[in-house]
C-alpha cells in the first residue's frame, strides 16, 4: 500500500507543512509546561474554610504562578499559525503574477480578518490601484479569501478562528503576551455525580483570584467536591477567558484543515489533510514523503491525553487492588507505568458509568476489572525471572 503524496499541494506551498508542524510542537510546549503545571504537589490553588454565621465559605488563599513561558510559547504558537496563512497568500499571488512583487504591491499582500463585508470591500478598494491583480475583485484568489472571512459566520464573526486569531496576534505584536490564569472550569459534590460533564451548571469564564470564595455549606456540614481547574487565556478587549488548550487547538484546526487548503486549492476541501506535524529536524530528501508519514494527532489532543492518562492510572491502581486475586500494588503500578497513554484510556474506556447501580453493569465491570487484573497477573509473571522458572 502507498502512502498518500498530497499531490494537491503544489510545490511553492510545501513550506507550509513544516511551518504547521512547527506551530504544533510550539503548542506541545505549552501542554508538557501546563501538565507539570497542573499536576505539581498541592495543585495550582489552595483553598481554605472559613466560618460566616450559619455557612462555611469555602475561599481560595492562594493560586500557584503560572510559568512565563507559557504565555510567550503561546504568542509564538499563534504568530506561526498566522504566517502559515500569510506565507501561503504571499507564495500564491508570487505564482500568479509570475514572479517577484515589486514593494509598493508587496506590502498589500495580507489576510484581512474583516467582520462585515463593508470592511472587506474597504480591504479590497485599498489594493485596486496599486495591488497585484490577483488581489482585486472578481479574481478567484479574492474570492478564496472572502470565503474564509469571520463575517461569513453571521452570527458571531468575532468568534471565527481567524478573527481571534487577529485578535491575539495583534495584541501579542504591539501589547503584551498572551495573558494567561488559572480557572475553575466545572466542579460537582461527590454525592450528586453528573451523568456527564455536560450536565454540569456553566461557571462564571474568570481567573481565580485569591479571596474568591467557590461554594457556601450549612456550618459543620461536610461535602467533599470534585474540582477541575484549566488554565484560561484571555481574549484581548473582552472578558472572555475560554480553555487555553482548546483555543490553541480550534483555531490551528482551522488554519491546517480549512483556511490553507481552501488557500490552496479552492472549492472542495483536498484529500488527504495536512497532518498536525511531521519530522522538520532532520533534512528530508522526500519532502511529500515525510509529510505523508507525518502524525494526524494534535498536541492539544495529546495534552488531553496525557491529563486524562494521568487521573486514570491511580483510578486502575485502586480498582485492581480492591479485587480477589489482586497483585501487589507495586505489580499494578508497574503495569499501569508501561502501558502508554492511550492504552491506559482504552483500558478505562471498557468500564461503564452507572448511576442506578444496574446489575447487569455492574456485572460487566467486575468482569472487566477481573480481566485487568489477570493481565497484570501476566505482566508480573512475565517480568519476574524467577517466577517464570
Amino acid at each position: 500500500m502507498t502512502r498518500p503524496t498530497h499531490d494537491w499541494i503544489p510545490e511553492r506551498h510545501l513550506g507550509v507543512a513544516a511551518t504547521l508542524s512547527h506551530a504544533d510542537d510550539l503548542i506541545g510546549q505549552v501542554g508538557d509546561l501546563l501538565f507539570d503545571y497542573q499536576a505539581q504537589p498541592g495543585g495550582t490553588f489552595t483553598l481554605r474554610e472559613l466560618p460566616a454565621g450559619s455557612v462555611s465559605r469555602t475561599e481560595v488563599v492562594y493560586v500557584a504562578p503560572i510559568p512565563r513561558k507559557v504565555s510567550l510559547l503561546v504568542a509564538d504558537a499563534l504568530v506561526a499559525l498566522r504566517a502559515a496563512l500569510e506565507h501561503t497568500l504571499f507564495a500564491e499571488v508570487e505564482f500568479l503574477e509570475g514572479g517577484q512583487l515589486d514593494k509598493r504591491a508587496a506590502k498589500l499582500v495580507e489576510i484581512p480578518a474583516s467582520d462585515t463585508y463593508k470592511k472587506f470591500d474597504e480591504w479590497l478598494r485599498k489594493r485596486a490601484k496599486n495591488g497585484p491583480p490577483s488581489l482585486r475583485a472578481g479574481s478567484e484568489l479574492v474570492r478564496r479569501i472572502e470565503n474564509l472571512q469571520p463575517f461569513q459566520r453571521v452570527n458571531e464573526p468575532h468568534s471565527h478562528p481567524l478573527a481571534r486569531l487577529t485578535l491575539h496576534t495583534n495584541h501579542a505584536k504591539h501589547r503584551t503576551p498572551a495573558i494567561t490564569a488559572v480557572r475553575l472550569a466545572a466542579m460537582y459534590r461527590d454525592d450528586q455525580l453528573p451523568r456527564s460533564m455536560r450536565d454540569l451548571p456553566a461557571r462564571p469564564e474568570e481567573p481565580i483570584r485569591v479571596g474568591d470564595v467557590i461554594a457556601e455549606t450549612p456550618l459543620g456540614t461536610q461535602v467533599p467536591v470534585t474540582l477541575f481547574p484549566t488554565v484560561g487565556i484571555n481574549r484581548p478587549g473582552t472578558d472572555r477567558w475560554p480553555v487555553l488548550m482548546t483555543e490553541l487547538d480550534e483555531i490551528s484546526w482551522w488554519i491546517r484543515t480549512q483556511a490553507v487548503p481552501r488557500l490552496i486549492a479552492g472549492g472542495d476541501l483536498p484529500e488527504p489533510a495536512l497532518p498536525t506535524r511531521y519530522e522538520i529536524s532532520v533534512g528530508q530528501e522526500d519532502e511529500r514523503a515525510a509529510i505523508a508519514a507525518g502524525s494526524t494527532i494534535s498536541a492539544s489532543e495529546r495534552h488531553k491525553q496525557r491529563l486524562g492518562a494521568a487521573i486514570a492510572r491511580p483510578g486502575l491502581i485502586d480498582l485492581i487492588g480492591q479485587i480477589e486475586g489482586a497483585p501487589s500494588a507495586a505489580d499494578i503500578t508497574a503495569w499501569t507505568e508501561q502501558l502508554t497513554d492511550e492504552e491506559v484510556l482504552e483500558r478505562m474506556s471498557r468500564l461503564r458509568m452507572t448511576f442506578t447501580y444496574e446489575p447487569k453493569i455492574l456485572l460487566r465491570n467486575a468482569e472487566v476489572v477481573a480481566g485487568l487484573r489477570d493481565e497484570v497477573l501476566s505482566f508480573a509473571f512475565d517480568d519476574d525471572p524467577a517466577e517464570a522458572q
